[in-house]
């Protein structure tokens, strides 16, 4: 990816932080994004080389700026070869007990804001020859766990959409990769939402166990260079899309006693 231009949203922090490194590393230029310009620009001081990284912060919520977020972006470097939308909001709280602007605002970040982003770079793209889009799912985007209810959603409907726009743009040269992390070491679990919209604000012992960003964007790095359509990475969590594929009722079974031991420690 040598002097490629690649933008990366959700840069401020997690995946999204490490694959700024791996590609600076690597000597792309970068276009990163996230909300908070100041962690931004700190992400920016740790990459070894700065001249080629070039901070744009915007909110993904507000779909209605980011066609000229995508034309700021492309006046930077002249065009976009890839976009990796790794950008989003998790969540932890029970469907019931959920306000619905929450969920409301899980699926503006998480689906809305990658699909009306993606959208308005496709065009460019095509007019000039390719690209690539990478996605940043999750294992809930394959199967839906307990206190993740319009988080699983969101990543859903993001499969749905770009499973369905790949089989539209392959003959443009465009390259649609979807990666599906399980519980990585980042701060995702501090920052989810809660029922009425406040920060969890904990650290989950599973993220704490997990995956070391860096490893996992190494991984995704690797996925992308070898065209992967779909990629799974984790641990002993990933076999759980075979589980639920081959055993489906054992599997919700296996989340259902998952959930109320998740019950009891909360209570």
């Amino acid at each position: 990816m040598k002097n490629k231009v690649i933008w990366i949203t959700g840069a401020s922090s997690g995946i999204g932080e490490a694959l700024v490194y791996a590609y600076n590393n690597s000597g792309a230029n970068l276009i990163i994004s996230a909300r908070n310009r100041d962690e931004l620009f700190r992400v920016k001081g740790n990459c070894k080389n700065q001249i080629n990284v070039h901070v744009l912060s915007f909110d993904l919520e507000d779909t209605a700026l980011l066609a000229d977020k995508v034309r700021d972006a492309q006046k930077i470097f002249g065009h976009i070869d890839m976009l990796i939308n790794s950008g989003g909001l998790s969540q932890r709280s029970l469907a019931l007990e959920t306000a619905l602007n929450v969920e409301q605002k899980l699926m503006n970040v998480n689906f809305w804001g990658t699909v009306a982003l993606s959208k308005a770079v496709l065009p460019q793209m095509i007019a000039k020859g390719g690209g690539k889009i990478v996605c940043i799912s999750s294992l809930t985007g394959k199967f839906g766990t307990a206190y993740r209810s319009a988080y699983a959603a969101s990543k859903h409907a993001l499969h749905g959409y770009f499973d369905s726009l790949r089989s539209e743009v392959f003959d443009k040269n465009i390259q649609i990769t979807m990666v599906c992390p399980g519980y990585i070491k980042t701060n995702i679990s501090l920052h989810a939402m809660t029922a009425d919209g406040q920060l969890h604000n904990q650290m989950d012992e599973n993220q704490e166990h997990g995956l070391a960003a860096a490893e996992c964007a190494n991984l995704i790095v690797k996925a992308i260079q070898q065209n992967k359509e779909e990629v799974y990475m984790g641990g002993k969590e990933v076999k759980g899309i075979l589980f639920k594929r081959f055993f489906p009722l054992r599997f919700s079974k296996h989340m259902r006693t998952k959930n109320l031991a998740i019950q009891k420690t909360k209570h």
